[in-house]
């Protein structure tokens, strides 16, 4: 190969090299995400939850799978119960709503999460976890 195809050649790869190597160092911008803040709390009065129905709450929950899939103070595969809490008011109306949620199951509430049905779980009982949780409210 004659003498000045080899310089225009390694001067080719040099360029290619280079103009590579910055290509790869800069980062594309990228836009600074905002939190989304999936508790958007419903206004209402909140009336107390005795403590030997949070306390009856607390075991039923325990014996329950219901922490398979919810967590006390953190997001998991469901919403925490301390955002559920911040999010309903503590009366009967919605402990009603919540303990026909957990029973008949639903999706759409906390984002793509689905809770699965409980008909196995009586309503009573349900409603004795729904005040427990929603105690919680700070």
């Amino acid at each position: 190969m004659p003498r000045k195809k080899v310089i225009l050649f390694l001067t080719g790869c040099i360029v290619w090299v280079a103009l590579y190597t910055l290509g790869c160092r800069t980062q594309p911008k990228q836009e600074a995400r905002t939190p989304v803040d999936y508790i958007k709390a419903i206004p209402g009065p909140s009336d107390p939850v005795p403590v030997a129905t949070a306390k009856k709450g607390e075991v039923l929950i325990g014996y329950s799978d219901c922490f398979s899939c919810h967590k006390e103070d953190q997001r998991s595969v469901g919403p925490a119960f301390k955002d559920i809490a911040k999010r309903y008011p503590v009366n009967q109306a919605y402990i009603e709503y919540l303990a026909k949620k957990v029973i008949q199951g639903g999706s759409g509430s906390w984002g793509n999460a689905v809770m699965t049905p409980h008909p196995q779980l009586a309503l009573d009982n349900v409603k004795v976890m729904v005040s427990y949780i929603l105690s919680m409210r700070e």
